[in-house]
Order: C-alpha cells, then sequence, then structure tokens
C-alpha cells in the first residue's frame, strides 16, 4: 500500500519562519499554468504574480496599464498550475491608491475569483490604511518599497531610489509601518545593500529584494528576465541561469528547416 506523503503547503507562517531561521526565501514570478506548475515542482518558495505581466506578456513600457481583470485571468492560470508554494497577487495600478474601500474591494476580488493567498502592494506611508483595512478582512498583504515601478512616471527613472539621507530615512520608517499595518513581508527593491541589510535587521517579518542585496530574507527575479528569454533587460542585480531566447530562436529554425526540407514529419511520426 503506498502512503501518500503529504505535501506541506508554503504560507505566511512559513516565510515567518524562515526568517527566523535564516533560511532564505525564493521568489520568481510567473503568469500562466504552464510556467507555474515547472516552478512549483522544482521546489520555489514563492510565486509572484507581477503586474509585470504589463511588460512581458502584454508588451506595455510600463506596469500601469494592466487591468484588475487581466491581473486575476494570469492568477487564476498559476493557482491551477501549483500544489504547494505560496501565490501573491500584484495588485495593478488604479485599483487600491489613495482609497482603502476600493483597496479592499480590489483585494477581495482578487482572492475570490483568484484561488490566490495573499495581494502586494506598492507605496509606504500612504497606504498604511488600505493596508490595515485589507488585513483587517483576513487577506496577506505583501508591502513593496524603494522603486516602486507603478509610480515610475513620479521617479521620472528606474535609478537606485534610496540613494540620499532623506528618502532613506522615509523608507526606514515605511517599512516599520508596513509592518505595523500588518504585511507579513515587504519587497526591496532597487535600494542600497547597506540600507536593505539595515532594515531587515529592523524588522521581524521578512524583506524580499531584488536589487536590493544579499542581506534581505529572500530574493525574488522575474522569469523573463532570469531564464534570458527576455535580452534586452540587464540591470547589474540580474543573474541569467538561461539563454531561452537563443535556445528557443535555434529550436524553431530547427522546426523551419525541417518542415521546408520535407525532413518532419518522416515515417515514425505518422500514422
Amino acid at each position: 500500500m503506498s502512503i501518500n506523503k503529504e505535501i506541506k503547503k508554503v504560507t505566511t507562517h512559513t516565510l515567518q519562519k524562515m526568517k527566523v531561521a535564516g533560511e532564505k526565501i525564493s521568489m520568481i514570478t510567473a503568469y500562466d499554468y504552464s510556467f507555474a506548475q515547472i516552478f512549483d515542482a522544482a521546489g520555489i518558495d514563492v510565486i509572484l504574480v507581477g503586474d509585470s505581466a504589463s511588460n512581458v506578456m502584454a508588451g506595455h513600457e510600463t506596469t500601469l496599464p494592466i487591468t484588475l481583470e487581466q491581473m486575476i485571468y494570469h492568477a487564476q492560470s498559476v493557482v491551477r498550475g501549483i500544489s504547494r508554494c505560496l501565490v501573491v497577487v500584484d495588485l495593478p495600478f488604479g485599483s487600491y491608491q489613495g482609497n482603502s474601500k476600493e483597496a479592499l474591494n480590489s483585494a477581495i476580488k482578487i482572492m475570490k475569483e483568484t484561488g490566490g493567498h495573499a495581494v502586494k502592494l506598492e507605496g509606504g506611508e500612504q497606504e498604511a490604511e488600505s493596508i490595515k483595512r485589507i488585513v483587517n478582512s483576513g487577506v496577506p498583504v505583501m508591502g513593496h518599497l524603494g522603486l516602486t515601478p507603478q509610480s515610475i512616471y513620479k521617479f521620472g527613472t528606474y535609478t537606485v531610489r534610496a540613494k540620499e539621507e532623506a528618502e532613506a530615512n522615509q523608507l526606514k520608517k515605511d517599512a516599520l509601518l508596513l509592518q505595523e499595518a500588518g504585511c507579513f513581508a515587504i519587497v526591496l527593491e532597487k535600494i542600497p545593500a547597506a540600507l536593505a541589510a539595515e532594515v531587515s535587521a529592523s524588522l521581524h517579518i521578512p524583506t524580499i529584494g531584488i536589487g536590493a542585496g544579499g542581506k534581505c530574507d529572500g530574493q525574488v527575479l522575474v522569469m523573463h528576465d532570469m531564464l534570458g528569454i527576455n535580452t534586452e533587460f540587464k540591470p547589474r542585480f540580474l543573474r541569467q541561469y538561461l539563454n531561452m531566447h537563443e535556445q528557443i530562436t535555434g529550436a524553431v529554425q530547427h522546426y523551419i528547416k525541417d518542415v521546408k526540407s520535407n525532413d518532419f514529419p518522416n515515417e515514425q511520426e505518422q500514422y
């Protein structure tokens, strides 16, 4: 008789325990069923259904155009592909800013319609009320500080944030405020490594870094960047683990050649 070994699901509580134990958290973005299935089976801790879908899936220049409905579609696809990892879904631009009631409604809609486990939203002090309201409704929230891509037109640039003392102090203050508001984790994007280390040490909740050095409690990368599907985006913080662009191009060209030369399908590949 085979005993089915119970799959241990990753929860927000798991991440908290990992921080305490000093075990690093691995997070990657995914936007569809097939990749979610691969990443989950590979052992990833967290999948982020990122609003980066706006760039890598839809071809927009920024994350701003993607809608709540489109995020829900991507998240539904991802959730169908996983059995153990934690799935966090980005609240897209315009679905939460400045209105805690709208923020709550957006978060509830995502949770009800996708089966995801948590939401993520960008911003510090100005979003604390919305975070409290969402958390009080029973929905876990991941924060996001530093370079917040939804505010790109305000920043005017994708360069490193919080290099100046005033912005660094505000970020430290915001991190504590987000923790107090009930966030279970915070993404720190493109800030000096020393500042990220200081913030991570000051919090009892985990930090997930992207371009924020090695002292964060975990790391996140966009799958298209990490797997080399995207070739234009090459920031210093990115480590490319594959060159899928090259491999896929080669495979498709090989397929085209075989079709044109009547090599595919062969005798064994037909009925």
